[in-house]
């Protein structure tokens, strides 16, 4: 009965909140791009060169297997052991066996957690970067849930996917039953290896970890760049509280990418870029809009700008934000920009009121009243969502909330605005996590 209850909740919520909805069909062009990018997650077996085959869309992550003599290596094992099974079944005899050898590009799960199945009793060698094992214990324990960007608690009629994967957590909660410590490690720039008769190159390039490597095959020259390289602007600054992603090291480790001249390019999300001249265009078009977001943002600190000043006007140049490799499908450019200016100098903007700013529920007394009280907020609440104000009405809304947690008006306004700002995002990331935040707000109200 509490699974129903929850269920019918969640039902209900879903049908609020479509009922929210209220614009003209260009205001969607966003959510309609982010529905578009659900297909570079279909469910496939793509073969990158003889011997190199990727599962695509089976799992929050990819996996890349690399046939050898009398074995494979397997790169990536998926998010759970659920997922890994399907994809070795998938696989099928291109799976050579035995496993010789499992790697870890870094240390996320959705690329670690399916280890046990691919290792099966072949106790094959586990290689990644030494970091990865002083990372693994530390995942989750700091930052928060980032269940809410993942959308784990939407119902089935809101989610679109997670910017550069299906889902994840949606269908088979996260686990680290699958996970197997790595057997050898290096602290350097990189190790070479030869397993089953294929050579490895394993190069440290920290971007969106600092444990992360990719791995090159010289001889066939594919490209294997975990996280480091995707279909979709990078995830710089998390929203879910982890700390800024150095975009100075994510921009030598593209340089260092880029000098090897692949053919092939096979990052751990979305689908593979195969010829030579598609894989160097993608590689420093990645570059370069990290880069040109940097430039620019420091060079506006340079100025005193502050950061609600440097996201008016630090934008990618015109082609950059244009190409199918940046659009902001998971990272964000305004939340970059925003993470970079923390990261150098701090939290204070340099605004000598916000040294020792009001505690936020005095504040928003003090306003509530200069207002004319909470019916006269809640109204001017109503006037923006009726004019397209939406981040103006959750503000208003917040006003209240913030001394009367239940008041069922403001969770509506709130939770309305939320909506109609997620429903306008190409960024799965914030579609996610305003939906998220919507229905919460509605759940243990009576639907109107």
């Amino acid at each position: 009965m509490q699974g129903l209850a929850r269920r019918t909740s969640a039902l209900a919520v879903a049908m609020f909140l479509a009922s929210c909805v209220s614009a003209a069909t260009q205001d969607y062009a966003g959510r309609e791009k982010l529905r578009a990018q659900s297909n570079e997650f279909r469910k496939d077996v793509i073969r990158v060169t003889d011997g190199v085959y990727v599962a695509v869309g089976y799992s929050a992550s990819n996996v890349i297997l690399i046939e050898g003599d009398g074995g494979s290596i397997v790169v990536d094992t998926s998010t759970d052991p659920v997922a890994a099974r399907a994809i070795r079944t998938a696989f099928g005899d291109l799976l050579r066996t035995p496993v010789r050898a499992i790697i870890y590009t870094h240390s996320h799960p959705d690329h670690t957690g399916g280890a046990r199945v691919f290792a099966g009793s072949d106790r094959p060698e586990i290689y990644s970067h030494q970091r990865l094992v002083d990372a693994v214990p530390d995942i989750g324990r700091a930052g928060r849930d980032g269940g809410d960007q993942f959308g784990m608690a939407l119902p089935d009629s809101l989610y679109i996917n997670a910017g550069v994967q299906m889902e994840f957590g949606r269908v088979t909660p996260p686990t680290r039953e699958g996970y197997l410590p790595p057997t050898r490690t290096f602290s350097g720039d990189q190790l070479s290896v030869a397993v089953a008769g294929v050579r490895v190159q394993l190069l440290h390039t920290p971007g969106e970890t600092m444990d992360a490597i990719s791995v090159w095959l010289p001889d066939k020259r594919v490209l294997m760049t975990g996280d480091d390289f995707l279909r979709a602007f990078p995830n710089i600054s998390p929203i879910r509280g982890a700390r800024l992603r150095s975009p100075e090291d994510w921009i030598a480790s593209l340089e260092k990418l880029i000098a090897l001249g692949p053919e092939s390019v096979v990052p751990s999300h979305t689908r593979p870029v195969i010829g030579g001249a598609a894989a160097r265009a993608a590689l420093t078009a990645y570059h370069d809009g990290i880069r040109s977001i940097l430039d620019q943002t420091l060079e506006g600190m340079k100025q005193g700008e502050r950061p609600d000043e440097l996201v008016r006007h630090v934008k990618l140049p015109p082609l950059l934000a244009e190409n199918p490799y940046l659009q902001e499908f998971y990272g964000g450019v305004e939340w970059t920009v925003r993470g970079i200016y923390a990261d150098r100098v701090g939290w204070f903007d340099g605004n000598a009121t916000n040294l020792f700013p009001l505690p936020q529920k005095e504040r928003a007394a003090k306003l509530v009243g200069l207002i004319g009280g909470p019916d006269q907020v809640l109204a001017r609440g109503r006037d923006a969502l009726a004019a397209g104000e939406f981040e103006w009405a959750a503000e208003l809304a917040d006003y209240v909330l913030a001394n009367d947690s239940a008041n069922a008006g403001g969770k509506r306004i709130k939770a309305q605005a939320l909506i109609e700002l997620g429903e306008r995002q190409i960024n799965a990331i914030a579609r996610n996590y305003y939906l998220s935040s919507a229905m919460f707000l509605l759940r243990d109200l009576p639907t109107p």
